[in-house]
Order: C-alpha cells, then structure tokens, then sequence
C-alpha cells in the first residue's frame, strides 16, 4: 500500500485555553495537488506550520513523507519545498544567485536555469532582487521552493501580488509539477485558483474541517446548485408561486431544476408579455459554498 504524501488524525494545537486547532483529520495522496482553505484565524496557518515543521502540535498523529515533522529531521526538510506568504530572501543578491545558494542546500537539486524557465524568471535572472516588482518578487519564493527538486511542495498564498497574466502562467507550473508525480499541499484565498489547481480540497473553520472533497462535489453536495437572477419591469409583479426572493429590483430563483424552472418562467413572462431583463443563469460556484460553510462554522 502507498503512504500518503500527508495523515493528519486528531490533529490539536491550543494556545493555553484556546484550541486553534480542534482533532482535525486529513488525507494528501502522492501527486495530489491539495488546497486547504480557510478564513483568517481558522486555524489554517498553524495547520500548514505544524505540517512544515515550524510549529509543535498539543495532541494527534502527524506524518508528511512518512516522517513526523515534530522530529525536526533533515531528512524530510530536503523533500519539502516552501512557499512561505513572507519570505526573507537576500534583495542584494541576483534572482540567479538566490536560485544557486537554496539550491546549494540539497543533495539533488534542479537545474537553476530550468527553475528560472519554470517560474518566467529567465529574463530576470541577472537582475538584483531589490529591483523586482512586488510579483516578480513572488516568483523568485517559488523558484527558491522548486531549487532543491523537492517531492512535496507547500504553497501559501503563492499567487499573492500577480497580475492576471502571471497567475496563469504560476497555474501552469504548479499543473506541471503534479505531471511530475511532485505533491502539492496549497492555501489560497482565490476560489477560482483553488478550483482550477487542486484534485481536492478541505475547508477550515474555527479549527475544524466542515468540507472535503472536489471542488465538483462540494459545489453539488448544496440543496440548490443553480440561481436564476432578472429584473422586470416596474409594472410587473412575479407570482409568489415560484418562491423567488427580491432585492431591490433584482428578482432571484433557486433550483435543483433550471430547466424547468426556466420553463415556467418564460411562459410565464410571455403570458403577461412581460420582459425577464438582464437574464443570467449561474451555477453555484465554490465561493458560494466556501462562504456558507464558512459563516456556518462561525456560528458554532
């Protein structure tokens, strides 16, 4: 049997009376690429250090790679690759140099000019790091995260500071290395990055997970996956028979039926010769669905 790439079981952390992190469990397979997601203080960060290496944990079993962080072992620090929301690069060096020296640190690390390739920094090698924009600057944490060929890559917030441009081609990189059979562990705050990456996905609130699965399962796990949303004209009045809520002038349909719901709606607006203005039928997205399960784990 495989060993997961990383087991969390009863996973606690608590800072004295406070229990950031409450008996949580998770699963990455080998070559998964994994976002966990989460709203501040949720308990995601402290998850991700423990799994690092950076912080202790209070209670639970914890393996990444088949070592348990808490051990500080150095044969599991050169399998990892890190991308850290702040990182504390030498701004005097050159992109190159910064590349060389963490590459320097493993036994087998990769080529430096095909990490500078990877990460769109080819052009930007000989330049002095102090003298990149703020995404370049970005750019330059994850090649320091890919210089040592690590199995096991984790990702905070590593499109923070992108342009569009930018962010898709990270998102292509990071596809790239899953190819390569590399595991990706991810937190983001872009629902369209989360859903574009990763193979699955937790949500983390109040430090417990209240959602896994696929980005496509969790999005149809919801009662209602489909809103159906038009304003009328000032003279119209919907019949309360299809349960739509107004806001302001916006009318709003809920349904696990848009076919049929679509239906009735415009035989509906055609008997009344009536206009159905600004039409739009959307899916339920994963926003939606972060921020319900999000909201409920805050009332808890």
């Amino acid at each position: 049997m495989i060993q997961p790439a990383v087991e969390l079981r009863g996973l606690r952390k608590s800072y004295g009376a406070t229990e950031a992190v409450c008996g949580i469990d998770l699963r990455v397979e080998r070559g998964e690429v994994f976002a966990l997601l989460g709203p501040n203080g949720a308990g995601k960060t402290t998850t991700v250090e423990i799994l690092e290496g950076h912080r202790s944990r209070s209670a639970g079993e914890v393996s990444v790679l088949g070592h348990d962080p808490g051990r500080n072992e150095r044969a599991m620090k050169q399998r990892l690759g890190i991308v850290l929301q702040q990182t504390g690069v030498d701004e005097y060096l050159t992109v190159r140099e910064v590349v060389q020296m963490v590459a320097g640190y493993y036994p087998r690390p990769r080529d430096v000019d095909e990490v500078l390739g990877l990460t769109g920094l080819g052009d930007q090698a000989d330049r002095r790091v102090k003298k990149l924009s703020g995404g370049q600057k970005r750019r330059v944490d994850l090649a320091v995260a890919l210089a040592g060929d690590p199995e096991l890559l984790f990702l905070d917030e590593p499109t923070t500071g992108f342009d569009p441009s930018a962010r898709r081609q990270a998102w292509e990189t990071i596809r790239g290395l899953a190819a390569l059979g590399k595991t990706v562990f991810l937190t983001t705050h872009f629902m369209d990055e989360a859903q574009a990456l990763a193979d699955r996905l937790a949500i983390i609130a109040d430090g417990t997970i209240v959602a896994t699965g696929s980005a496509d399962e969790l999005i149809g796990a919801g009662s209602t996956s489909t809103r159906i949303r038009f304003r009328l004209p000032e003279t119209a009045e919907l019949p309360d028979t299809f349960a739509a809520r107004r806001d302001i002038s916006v009318w709003e349909i809920e349904t696990d039926e848009p076919t049929h719901a679509l239906h009735e709606l415009t035989e509906w607006a055609l008997g009344a010769e009536t206009e159905l203005l600004d039409l739009e039928v959307t899916r339920r997205s994963l926003e939606d669905v972060y921020l319900q399960l999000t909201a409920e784990g805050g009332e808890q």
